[in-house]
């Protein structure tokens, strides 16, 4: 299983967006959707070995997580904006604690950051995608990883710290910066290149 854990620094956890707006009104909610898009989809089906977390940070309900579990996950299409609407769906959900599941495969809770990090701790090796790290062609990847990247905006001091906590692997995946989305198409590549054909 990869997993991803992606925070979204400005995204709305309250759901009370408009979906022709999500770059906007939404706190740049369309940067976690083109993460969603980039972890799932292939040419034609969707990777069943891929959890995604998504950590909402903006707005008065923040925080919130919205995970994807791709051997579950049904109803995702490849247009952004019914991406955002299962994530608005989600959202919209009444959660106290654990987590409630909104569509197949698609769960969200009042989990943060550091919650996440904290569930994850012992499951398998942290990966953080990182510019100053080793080049990932260099590096044997765990069994089980769990790659850690921002959006837009990178991790902040204390979030860094609670990654660090891990002994996290710091891999990056060429001489220049990309977009989070394209990090995990890179990523995702490299590993179906290590394994071979299906």
């Amino acid at each position: 299983m990869m997993r991803f854990v992606i925070t979204g620094h400005r995204a709305y956890a309250s759901g009370d967006f408009k979906l022709d707006d999500i770059a906007g009104g939404a706190g740049r909610l369309d940067i976690l959707v083109r993460c969603v898009n980039s972890a799932f989809f292939l040419s034609h089906s969707i990777r069943k070995d891929v959890e995604l977390f998504l950590v909402l940070q903006g707005g008065p309900d923040a925080p919130k997580t919205v995970r994807f579990s791709g051997e579950e996950l049904r109803y995702l299409n490849p247009d952004e904006r019914s991406t955002a609407s299962l994530i608005r769906n989600a959202l919209l959900k009444k959660v106290n604690d654990g987590e409630v599941r909104s569509s197949p495969g698609v769960y969200v809770s009042k989990r943060s950051f550091y919650d996440v990090i904290e569930h994850l701790k012992g499951t398998s090796s942290f990966v953080y995608l990182k510019e100053d790290g080793t080049d990932i062609r260099e590096f044997g990847l765990p069994e089980d990883p769990v790659f850690i990247l921002g959006d837009d905006k990178d991790l902040t001091n204390d979030e860094e710290a609670a990654v660090m906590s891990c002994d996290p692997l710091k891999v990056c995946i060429g001489p220049v910066s990309l977009h989070a989305d394209h990090c995990m198409i890179v990523v995702l590549n490299e590993i179906d290149r290590r394994r071979g054909p299906a």
